[in-house]
């Protein structure tokens, strides 16, 4: 009898103990690397146990996001004792600031290995629009309102610091 109630207690233990860890595991965001090349970032996860249909990727503001949803399998004669691995695991890892990328044109690749490899082509950087430099005295073309601008140095501002707006003279 002591026996018995010695195996309910530990078994009590071991499945809360088993579940704690479990929600710890998923609880904690899976491993993984960043890595560059000239022309793509490759972001490396480890997923192991996972298949295919669990995996869901996305790339969000700058960052790519994991979702893996596993299943466990179920044993023939078998009685869970200790539920340990997490089923629900989330990933991200965050690009430099200055990262462009094709999200588009990006590839997923489940390796038998447990490793989820995510390559993002890089785009082309584009270039702010420059604000063109006038000087006073330089020609300036209408806008479709038929007015130039008035800090091109018209005429009628001999008064106006350069570049200033006519009147601000001291």
């Amino acid at each position: 009898m002591i026996r018995d109630v010695g195996m309910a207690v530990g078994r009590s233990v071991m499945e809360r103990a088993g579940r704690v860890w479990s929600q710890f595991h998923e609880a904690t965001d899976l491993s993984a690397d960043l890595l560059e090349s000239d022309d793509a970032y490759l972001v490396v996860f480890d997923v192991p146990g996972a298949a295919s249909t669990d995996v869901q990727v996305r790339y969000v503001d700058g960052a790519v996001l994991v979702r893996v949803d596993r299943f466990r399998d179920f044993y023939e004669g078998y009685e869970m004792r200790f539920p340990g691995r997490g089923m629900a695991l989330d990933g991200r890892m965050d690009l430099p600031d200055d990262a462009v990328v094709q999200p588009d044109a990006a590839k997923a690749t489940l390796r038998e290995d447990g490793t989820l490899e995510i390559r993002l082509p890089k785009g082309v950087h584009e270039k702010a629009p420059e604000d063109p430099h006038v000087e006073p005295g330089d020609a300036v073309e209408p806008d479709e309102a038929g007015r130039s601008d008035a800090s091109a140095g018209s005429s009628d501002d001999a008064g106006s610091a350069p570049g200033g707006p006519a009147g601000d003279a001291p």
